[in-house]
């Protein structure tokens, strides 16, 4: 959100100044001076209420970063510029999971701890989407490099930001205990979430509501040693479930991984499992906890399913079904949807209730009532914005359409492959599986 973007005011404290006691023959003319300030003091008009200590009220500590220098900023940009490069050398050249493995600690390190998770990569979506929909926002050149290189690296390299320059990434991965197998079915279905968080993130960010994909940030919280009590149990759970299912966040809710995903899938150069020609030994099958292997086509399965051309056919012809379905379903949930953007909500808040004007306990209420913005100027905002949520939501209700349409299609596209290969889109090039070859490079 705009106001998430804006830098923290600095609080004056007032203190007062005694001279020193140089001489002796100025102890007088100390004593009569603060005898002179306190009767002076008692005389004025108090301009500022005492602070009240005995409310139990404690002032929280800040957990956004405090902005760095242009210099420092650009250090970053080349801190990930050579991680990028040493992952895609571990995982292509190398073949060296530990090499990944020691570089996943130095970024959880660096960007997660001693940068506090931020910028990062897949927060910089929000940042982009802005800049595009609002003219009064541009972004900052790191903030752009960041969400940038590694799409470049991932078209050309595969996901080797994924494999060690991604924070989010490292302390899920370094968590792996006893991973277990999904069946397909609900790796699929799991992986239409990605997707759906991808979309409201842009929503949002498009409608100056909110940077959702910032604000809850399982390990954002872990990174800057504090957060809400919530965000820290959310974060433990996730690295609780990491354990036994590889890598959760990053498989099932990470809309970054969407746009690495597609990348990937044109990659040149890409990690294979075998450095040469594949003996079909086997021993890779089980190496890899985020189920991203595809094994050798069984042609007698593919026939015996029988998944043809006639089912391919029936769920091409029904994508657009799908879509227009997506984009009434969005049509219908806008309204609901905008009551997340601070001026829709306030708007109907006094609509229906107005006695809430001369409520002094509600904060909002209050602190719209001092901007000076009258209620036709909050009202006209709150319907150019619902405006904009409601094209927004059609958008993204297509968009979610056509995945579920294409996610559907692909269950019944067989591609022939004689070896063992790792997917594309669904490798996140951590070299487990290389360690399990028995080939000689």
């Amino acid at each position: 959100m705009r106001n998430q973007l804006n830098q923290n005011k600095n609080q004056n404290s007032y203190g007062l100044l005694t001279p020193g006691f140089r001489h002796n023959f100025k102890y007088l003319l100390f004593t009569f001076a603060f005898f002179l300030f306190t009767f002076n003091l008692s005389a004025q008009k108090q301009r500022f209420p005492k602070p009240e200590f005995e409310t139990g009220y404690t002032q929280p500590t800040p957990v956004t970063p405090e902005p760095r220098a242009l210099a420092m900023e650009y250090f970053d940009v080349f801190v990930l510029l050579l991680v990028l490069s040493a992952a895609t050398y571990f995982a292509l050249k190398s073949r060296s999971r530990q090499g990944i493995l020691w570089l996943s600690i130095f970024t959880l390190v660096y960007f997660g701890f001693y940068r506090n998770g931020c910028i990062c990569s897949i927060g910089a979506i929000q940042n982009v989407t802005l800049t595009f929909f609002d003219s009064a926002y541009a972004i900052s050149l790191t903030a752009l490099l960041f969400f940038i290189l590694p799409l470049l690296f991932t078209l050309f390299f595969g996901r080797t930001f994924c494999a060690g320059a991604c924070p989010l990434g490292a302390i899920q991965d370094l968590v792996v205990v006893k991973p277990i197998s999904l069946p397909k079915w609900l790796n699929k279905t799991l992986g239409l979430i990605p997707y759906l968080y991808l979309s409201l993130a842009v929503l949002f960010a498009a409608t100056g509501t909110d940077f959702i994909i910032c604000r809850y940030d399982p390990f954002v919280g872990i990174f800057r040693m504090d957060a809400k009590f919530l965000m820290i149990v959310l974060g433990i759970a996730f690295l609780l479930m990491g354990m036994f299912v590889a890598r959760p966040y990053c498989r099932f809710l990470c809309p970054y991984g969407v746009l690495l995903s597609w990348m990937s899938r044109f990659s040149k150069w890409h990690l294979t499992i075998t450095p040469s020609k594949c003996i079909q030994c086997k021993l890779c099958t089980h190496s890899c906890p985020f189920d991203a292997i595809d094994f050798p086509t069984n042609e007698k399965e593919v026939v015996k399913s029988g998944l043809g051309p006639n089912r391919f056919i029936t769920y091409a012809l029904i994508i657009p079904l799908w879509i227009a379905l997506g984009v009434f379903v969005g049509a219908k949930s806008h309204t609901f949807l905008s009551k997340a953007n601070q001026d829709v909500y306030l708007a109907e808040l006094l609509i229906s209730h107005p006695e809430l004007r001369n409520d002094p306990d509600n904060i909002d209420v209050q602190t719209f009532l001092a901007s000076g913005k009258s209620m036709e100027q909050l009202v006209s905002d709150a319907t150019v914005i619902r405006e904009k949520f409601y094209i927004g939501s059609m958008i993204a209700g297509g968009f979610m359409g056509l995945v579920i349409g294409m996610t559907l299609l692909n269950t019944v596209v067989f591609r022939k492959r004689q070896d063992y290969e790792p997917h594309k889109g669904n490798c996140y090039s951590c070299a487990r599986c290389v360690d399990y070859c028995p080939v000689e490079k």
